[in-house]
């Protein structure tokens, strides 16, 4: 296996050579801030959007986000929604960053193990694909969809991210991007209606996405 050091010293120098040669500015495509969000989608509100710590933002590198617990007041079931926009993805010698950091790496370190882990088709993005996760802490289970949408691509692999990121800085001065994840409990260990909880959450919140993540 590659030491992670080669690997990080690899992307360092894979991005400066791309923003040299290829790709001397960069484009911000405009768009809405997520403080615009409408409140309610479908049959789901987000009464109070939650708010990050500075701190938190700085080590994400988010530039815009929407986090918030949605409420279905017909099913009385709740969804987490967290959309972080990031307008440029870098990342320096230094090891300051703003690239999209993956879910896999970060629920660990929140005391989530991940038990079962697959590739979705996406039924709201036609050839689209999510990463359909089932996580656990303690007896809590949840289930969670992410995925990440980036010039009009919405792609389950953090590898495919990495290649399209440095695809379009070269060729469309951009890398900008997004990551978009949906978590709902699994309540007495039913997957299937929490499935059925989430991808209504994701149906009636995904039509929404290109104004806020640029295609």
């Amino acid at each position: 296996m590659i030491p992670r050091f080669l690997v990080a010293l690899t992307f360092i120098g894979l991005n400066l050579y791309v923003f040299r040669f290829l790709a001397t500015t960069e484009i911000y495509p405009p768009r809405a801030m997520f403080e615009s969000f409408p409140e309610t989608v479908g049959d789901w509100r987000c009464d109070e959007p939650a708010t990050i710590t500075d701190d938190i933002i700085s080590r994400l590198g988010v530039t815009d986000y929407l986090l918030c617990d949605f409420s279905n007041e017909k099913t009385q079931h709740i969804a987490n929604v967290y959309i972080g926009y990031h307008e440029s993805q870098t990342r320096s010698v230094a090891g300051n960053e703003t690239v999209i950091h993956p879910p896999e790496h970060c629920l660990p370190g929140g005391g989530w193990d991940i038990i079962q882990s697959d590739v979705v088709p996406t039924q709201w993005s036609p050839g689209g694909e999510a990463k359909r996760v089932v996580i656990a802490q303690g007896n809590q289970r949840n289930l969670v969809y992410f995925w990440y949408q980036s010039n009009g691509r919405v792609i389950a692999r953090n590898h495919e991210k990495v290649i399209y990121m440095f695809l379009d800085r070269a060729f469309n001065q951009r890398t900008d991007g997004s990551l978009v994840r949906f978590t709902v409990p699994i309540i007495q260990g039913n997957e299937k209606a929490a499935e059925q909880t989430l991808l209504s959450i994701v149906a009636s919140v995904a039509p929404h996405l290109d104004d806020y993540v640029p295609n």
